[in-house]
């Protein structure tokens, strides 16, 4: 039988994923729950489905899944409350603001044995699973250096995103967090030893958590030696929509992957050696809601907690090294209305 997912949160990116997984075929959608009645319109638009007003009432419905897609200072509660009940969760990055929170939601889906999921969605992306492959397989020797830079022409579109207490940070927790997830994942089981890094808002020195950066700076050090480079940012003169970048090198060459033309969703991988380049993969590649489809089969077939989801909570440690943090405050009865200041915002 497939399993029936709720929907918490329909904008853009919740309806984006919402449609990919109908064409999968693989999931029932029963419900979907979202403030703005425009996005709950157009989701109801893509499959015939029930509108609900909360939380609760999506799990009321006696989901197997919820799929959770609004403002960043919700996503840990709302994720809790659903692994408290049962409910397998995926959620959009970052599943929460820091890694105590993190921490938090990862052990109550291991001890409840639930499936948790959170929308790394570049994991997914066909030119970096072949520069991945190249890592994993030793084919380019002992990995001694990384470069990783996402690069956006543009910010976030809404206010929530520029208050760090409702959004975690800046560039670094938007943008940063797909990098930071990629190297891990890439060299797993190494791990981060240490980092410096620079932090800038509107070209100054970042000096006050009031604010959120939007210009970052890392050098990272893993414990077999290993250095890395990372450098993220929003409104950046980059001469095109968007620079992303992740090369890996090694004893016995090197691969990178990159943007094509300043797009946000075409890649090409190359494997390098000496001046020579070898294309691996290339555009066409529809990959932006693989990562949910992929956790809806899973959870089809039965599966409960993976234990390579605990890399979730090595993530969110690097990314507090970054902002040498380690709580933000906030109101455990915030809603989403509050978040998004209703009417004018969307999820």
């Amino acid at each position: 039988m497939k399993p029936r997912l709720g929907f918490l949160g329909v904008g853009w990116i919740g309806r984006n994923r919402l449609e990919a997984l109908v064409q999968s075929g693989i999931a029932e959608v029963v419900a979907v729950a979202d403030p703005v009645d425009a996005n709950a319109a157009a989701a109801m638009q893509v499959t015939p489905c029930q509108r609900v007003t909360s939380l609760q009432d999506l799990l009321d419905r006696k989901l197997d899944g919820l799929v959770i897609a609004t403002p960043s200072a919700l996503h840990a509660e709302q994720a809790r409350a659903a692994l408290e009940q049962g409910v397998a969760v995926f959620c959009q990055k970052p599943l929460a603001r820091t890694a105590a929170e993190t921490a938090s939601v990862v052990e109550l889906a291991r001890r409840g044995d639930k499936l948790l999921g959170v929308d790394l969605s570049y994991r997914f992306v066909e030119a970096v699973r072949r520069v991945r492959g190249l890592v994993r397989s030793g084919e380019l020797g002992s990995i001694y250096a990384a470069d990783l830079v996402f690069h956006n022409a543009y910010g976030p579109d809404k206010q929530w995103f520029y208050d760090p207490t409702l959004s975690g940070g800046g560039c670094v927790i938007d943008l940063g967090i797909h990098l930071v997830d990629l190297l891990l994942w890439s060299l797993e089981p190494r791990t981060v030893s240490s980092l410096s890094a620079r932090l800038f808002a509107q070209g100054q020195p970042l000096t006050t958590t009031e604010v959120v950066e939007d210009f970052a700076w890392a050098e990272l050090q893993l414990d077999d030696g290993a250095a890395a480079r990372l450098a993220c940012s929003w409104n950046l003169s980059a001469g095109q929509d968007a620079v992303i970048e992740v090369a890996f090198f090694g004893t016995r060459g090197a691969a990178r992957l990159r943007n094509v033309n300043g797009s946000f969703y075409d890649f090409t991988a190359e494997r390098m050696h000496g001046t020579a380049r070898e294309r691996l993969s290339a555009p066409p590649d529809d990959w932006g809601g693989r990562a949910l489809v992929d956790w809806a089969r899973r959870l089809s077939e039965g599966q409960g907690y993976d234990p390579a989801t605990d890399q979730l909570i090595a993530v969110a440690e690097v990314i507090d090294a970054i902002y040498a943090r380690q709580t933000l405050p906030i109101d455990p009865d915030l809603t989403v209305e509050q978040v998004l200041d209703m009417p004018a915002g969307s999820l």
